[in-house]
């Protein structure tokens, strides 16, 4: 097959664009700067924002099925659409788990009880749009720079899954680890451990919050297997590990496979140091189930949790963050409510 990626040598792209390289399929990269392409695929230089400008020179490349990893807001997929009219009869657009009322829920901004679990491909999605606060919003967008500053995936989803000129398939993908991570996910506890530290505080609720992950080689797989079937047409998927961990069971994984002979302890929420709480309703978990994708796709990890556990933590140890948010450990801080706690 031809395959466009759009925003294909990313995070999750490479990965991506690797294996599907390595089935035989023939890609080209749609990106924002125009750098050599060693692997031997096709480069187009582009911008999301300003796609219809490219479609001539997709039309040259002929895909058969544009994969968009980087969709974010109604415009631009609106111009995907108008981008893939007559060009190409297949859309794998990503989205993301927090299009579920759940997520509302979790962020105290969607009114009503707790959202029932597992979160199934059927489960509500929030009433209120706004995922993320504004400056949230902004402060995303200096690391992920592709992100439109309107972002909202629930009318990504229903912008392309209505269209009438294109079959649509939609991945809706959890919190993503691996090398590359540039939200460095697991770097707060590692750096707690190279400094040091033997005991590591985590709030009470939070120590409890199950929510949905994904090792970034496993979801790009379930992006190539929805890519190349036609069973996939029309279809709305989640990807994620099952069973789904509790930060305090994730934390403690980490930990023993990297050695670590110290301690994870609970406080209560009221005795945690300030810079160690987050916001939101810790109440409302995000469970989520992938039987759909591994039903009907065949889809299962190609790499196990703890070996993903081990690369993931081996690139952090070796490319930490270029800025550190010192006040993230205030070890003063967390000293003292251990003391007060004992």
């Amino acid at each position: 097959m031809r395959i466009l990626l759009i925003g294909g040598n990313g995070f999750i792209g490479s990965p991506l664009a690797r294996e599907l390289r390595a089935s035989g399929h023939e890609l080209a990269i749609l990106h924002r700067n125009a750098q050599p392409a060693d692997s031997g695929d096709a480069t187009i230089v582009g911008d999301q924002n300003r796609l219809l400008e490219c479609r001539e020179k997709i039309g040259r490349f002929g895909p058969d099925v544009i994969i968009d990893l980087i969709l974010s807001s109604e415009g631009q997929a609106q111009q995907l659409i108008e981008t893939a009219r007559g060009l190409v009869g297949r859309l794998v657009v990503l989205s993301s788990m927090d299009v579920y009322r759940a997520w509302g829920v979790m962020q105290q901004v969607e009114p009503g009880p707790l959202e029932p679990l597992p979160l199934t491909e059927d489960s509500a999605v929030r009433t209120v749009r706004q995922a993320y606060p504004r400056e949230t919003i902004t402060a995303i967008r200096s690391t992920f720079t592709w992100l439109d500053e309107h972002y909202d995936k629930i009318a990504v989803e229903q912008t392309v899954m209505s269209s009438p000129v294109v079959s649509v398939t939609v991945l809706r993908l959890p919190m993503i680890y691996g090398p590359g991570d540039r939200l460095h996910r697991f770097f707060p506890l590692l750096k707690r451990i190279a400094d040091g530290r033997n005991t590591v505080i985590l709030a009470e609720g939070l120590a409890d919050w199950r929510s949905p992950r994904g090792y970034v080689d496993n979801v790009a797989h379930a992006i190539a297997l929805a890519a190349i079937s036609d069973r996939a047409r029309g279809r709305i998927y989640n990807v994620c590990e099952e069973p789904a961990f509790s930060d305090l069971e994730w934390q403690t994984r980490i930990a023993k496979l990297l050695g670590w002979p110290g301690k994870l302890t609970v406080l209560p929420r009221e005795r945690t140091p300030k810079h160690l709480l987050k916001p939101g309703s810790p109440a409302q978990h995000m469970v989520a189930s992938s039987e759909r994708i591994r039903r009907e796709l065949g889809y299962g990890e190609i790499v196990e949790i703890d070996e993903a556990i081990r690369r993931t933590a081996y690139w952090e140890l070796r490319n930490p963050p270029s800025s550190i948010p010192l006040q993230q450990f205030d070890y003063a801080a967390e000293d003292a409510a251990l003391e007060t706690y004992a």
